[in-house]
């Protein structure tokens, strides 16, 4: 009974059970490149929600303006595999936004809490 729990707690830890991933990526956005970097981000969106894995995905724009950060893009994804799949593929389609000023800062989470 031991060995059998250990191998199936070790078959739900490896990618036939992928844990569902969010990406949180916030940008600093200098005001004069707000309309290009929300441009590039619905190119992005619009190439990437016909990706496999892919869940959803909301902008938010800051309300307060001594934010950091203006915008922060906020996506889910089936699995961390899935979001590089789909990501590697962008970047062959979609040149990088390149504006002075405007930086982003991606990290992929996943839950731990409820």
């Amino acid at each position: 009974m031991k060995i059998w729990l250990s191998s199936l707690l070790l078959l739900c830890s490896t990618s036939i059970f992928a844990q569902e991933v969010t990406l949180i990526n916030p940008f600093v956005v200098p005001q004069e490149h707000e309309q290009a970097a929300i441009e590039h981000w619905e190119k992005a969106r619009n190439f990437l929600k016909n990706q496999p894995g892919y869940i959803s995905t909301n902008l938010h724009q800051a309300i307060q303006p001594n934010s950091k950060y203006f915008l922060i893009n906020v996506a889910k994804w089936a699995s961390q595999q899935d979001f590089e799949n789909a990501t590697a593929r962008m970047r062959q389609e979609i040149p990088p936004l390149k504006l002075d000023g405007v930086s982003f800062y991606p990290g992929l989470y996943q839950v731990i809490r409820n």
